[in-house]
């Protein structure tokens, strides 16, 4: 007899285990399929440990830099077995606390890879779910009354660049080096090659960054890119745009070399080893789509504002139905998703008001439109823009490079974007993804207190500067 389940979630990525969770506490029989670990690429392959890694190479840049703060220390030598050993344990911790929240949910955890298949003699529509089982046992049958498909996305191939794990890299081989190579190129300067070519940097390699687009972290606003280049630039960050890539890899006595035309020319670029990173490809292969009504566009899963596939009890959230593919969005739709199962009216998300990051130093946060966008949209636009070299917090931090950027609606003063390059913006985002929820103008911004010395400062100072009125600019 197939066991039977109020939901099955397909993969226990952020997004899933999440929604996993919120329908348990709703009072639904939950059980999870996961072929590999609980916490998906996030956890295991993506915001954690590179995240780790991130703050060994700043430690490793501070320590470099201690003569400033008066601190005399010998030559730091980097221990990069030991940064990986750090890494790991940290994400075998978060494992272990995500299997604990499974236990403590009562969620069933089946460890296999799940297909949907269509109507049956199990059900008379698409949605049971064939568990090809790990452990070599036969497939297992899951009946439920609903199904969230949460299987995340994989980093995306670029034709002509294979990897083979040693010499080309994703970002999933490169996050288990056992040495650092002395350079590397990265294709792609977008936000995972610019988070690997700030912390490559910081670890004394030598990076080549070769963007296809006119600019660096495209989807930011214009200025947090110009930003970025010239910080990066600072660390001996090679950066090439309007870079198209032409050739195949090619072997050399000491790593690979590639090809790009730039600016009508033909260049070599050679490394010990390169790192392909031009976004990521929605695993929804061989998870047996074809056997529902789910409609696939470009890739991803069509789905409703409730994140309904046309199928209306299969949902899919995260990065299958593309869109921001963040963890914390996933996370959220998953709720939503799960909220709308069991009849709760969820408020539906609004892109306009997820915060991003970019974990790079400096880091970036954005909320909203950037000023390009808000253009193209037809307002007319007040823009207010404070630096942190004015925050006595920044100078004391010893990071003073970067800005604070709102951008306002002239006819109304609604907020409609809100844009930062510097030390902790990723922390301090929250603060302006708040003000969006609740809709706050600049001035409102600026009526919050923010204690001295701090960082926030340079939010206040901005929100009064979107009317020409800040105080120490």
């Amino acid at each position: 007899m197939a066991e039977e389940y109020d939901l099955v979630v397909l993969g226990g990525g952020t997004g899933g285990y999440v929604a996993a969770i919120r329908a348990s506490k709703l009072g639904l029989k939950v059980a999870i399929v996961e072929k590999q670990e609980l916490g998906g690429t996030c956890l295991h392959r993506g915001c954690i440990p590179s995240k780790a890694l991130l703050r060994s190479a700043e430690v490793f840049r501070q320590t470099k830099e201690a003569g400033d703060y008066g601190i005399t220390t010998n030559e730091p030598t980097l221990n990069f077995t030991r940064v990986q050993e750090r890494k790991q344990s940290i994400v075998d911790t978060l494992h272990k606390g995500v299997q604990g929240l499974m236990k403590k949910g009562k969620i069933d955890v089946i460890e296999g890879f799940g297909r949907i298949l269509g109507p049956s003699i199990f059900s008379p529509t698409a949605g049971t779910i064939s568990v090809e089982m790990n452990n070599g046992e036969e497939n297992e049958m899951i009946v439920p009354k609903n199904v969230l498909i949460a299987t995340g996305s994989s980093p995306k191939p670029l034709p002509g660049l294979e990897v083979d794990g040693e010499f080309v890299l994703t970002s999933d081989e490169a996050l288990h080096m056992d040495k650092l190579p002395s350079s590397i190129i990265i294709v792609g300067g977008g936000v995972i090659g610019i988070e690997w070519a700030s912390m490559l940097a910081d670890f004394d390699v030598k990076v080549t960054v070769l963007e296809y687009l006119p600019h660096i972290l495209p989807t930011e606003d214009q200025d947090v890119s110009k930003e970025m280049l010239k910080q990066i630039k600072k660390k001996g960050v090679e950066i090439i745009t309007d870079a198209k890539v032409l050739s195949e890899t090619l072997q050399t006595d000491n790593g690979v070399a590639i090809q790009a035309e730039v600016d009508g020319e033909t260049v070599t670029y050679k490394a010990e080893r390169m790192l392909v990173s031009v976004g990521r490809s929605a695993n929804i292969n061989n998870i047996g789509l074809e056997n529902t009504d789910i409609e696939v566009e470009n890739g991803f899963i069509q789905t409703n504002a409730n994140y309904q596939t046309k199928e209306s009890h299969i949902y899919a959230i995260g990065d299958v139905i593309g869109g921001m593919q963040l963890a914390h969005v996933a996370s959220h739709e998953g709720m939503i998703a799960v909220e709308h199962m069991a009849n709760k009216h969820p408020h539906p998300m609004n892109p306009d008001q997820v915060p991003t990051c970019i974990y790079s130093n400096p880091e970036v946060a954005s909320v909203g439109l950037t000023e390009q966008q808000a253009k193209e949209q037809g307002y007319e636009l007040k823009v207010g823009k404070f630096p942190f070299q004015a925050i006595g917090k920044a100078l004391v931090f010893g990071e003073t490079d970067g800005f604070v950027k709102i951008i306002a609606n002239k006819e109304n003063d609604d907020l409609l974007g809100v844009h930062m390059i510097g030390p902790h913006v990723t922390d301090m985002i929250s603060e302006a993804g708040l003000a969006k929820v609740l809709d706050a103008t600049p001035w409102e911004i600026s009526e919050s207190i923010h204690p001295h010395p701090t960082l926030s400062e340079a939010i206040g100072e901005a929100a009064m500067a979107v009317d020409g009125n800040q105080i120490h600019g």
